[in-house]
């Protein structure tokens, strides 16, 4: 305070002070200043799972999924874009065609954003991560093996389906359970409580 004493019943988890916080080593464990889309890089190369065409299952959309909530649907259907040309550009990325180049990363992850309409909602980012995770589920008929999970293919839109489903089920259930845990933990934060002003 302002006789250089500590003050009393301060709350590390919390953001609701009696004085100005800069944060503490909690709160910046959890922010994410400008840049998503780095984080959401990084938190990619975490996998659990690598199919052989592309796609796996990690924690990429999460912080996606975070900023579209916090910021609304247009800065998060930015920053998914964003993250979709960054993936291609310097992740792994696998394009037959500009078609799929366009479907596959600048659409399919821009589609990310709509969790933003759940901006400021209760349950925001559970309601945002499976209408973001359904979005970005596009399926694309441009290329099909013989076979998939010893299966013969005679469809490229149901073999498309399936390889997508095969990573993007388990992403969704992922990030939408760990959305929920810090829902728990920093509700506020989440939310976008601390950002805006209505």
């Amino acid at each position: 305070d302002e006789n250089g004493k500590w003050i009393e019943g301060f709350d590390p988890l919390s953001y609701e002070q009696p004085c100005f916080v800069e944060g503490n080593a909690w709160q910046y464990t959890w922010h994410v200043f400008q840049d998503p889309d780095a984080l959401a890089e990084v938190l990619g190369l975490i996998r659990i799972s690598i199919l052989p065409n592309g796609g796996s299952i990690n924690f990429s959309m999460l912080p996606i999924f975070v900023y579209a909530v916090r910021w609304g649907f247009g800065p998060g259907v930015l920053a998914g874009l964003v993250y979709g040309v960054l993936h291609y550009l310097i992740g792994e990325g696998l394009a037959i065609s500009w078609v799929s180049l366009l479907g596959d990363y600048a659409i399919a992850f821009a589609a990310l954003g709509v969790a933003g309409i759940f901006r400021g909602k209760k349950n925001g980012i559970i309601w945002g991560s499976l209408l973001g995770s359904l979005a970005r589920f596009i399926v694309w008929g441009e290329y099909m093996p013989e076979t998939f999970w010893n299966m013969p293919m005679t469809n490229t839109w149901v073999y498309s389906a399936l390889y997508n489903l095969s990573y993007m089920l388990p992403d969704c259930i992922l990030v939408t359970v760990i959305g929920a845990i810090l829902l728990k933990l920093i509700p506020k934060y989440i939310r976008g409580e601390d950002i805006r002003k209505d």
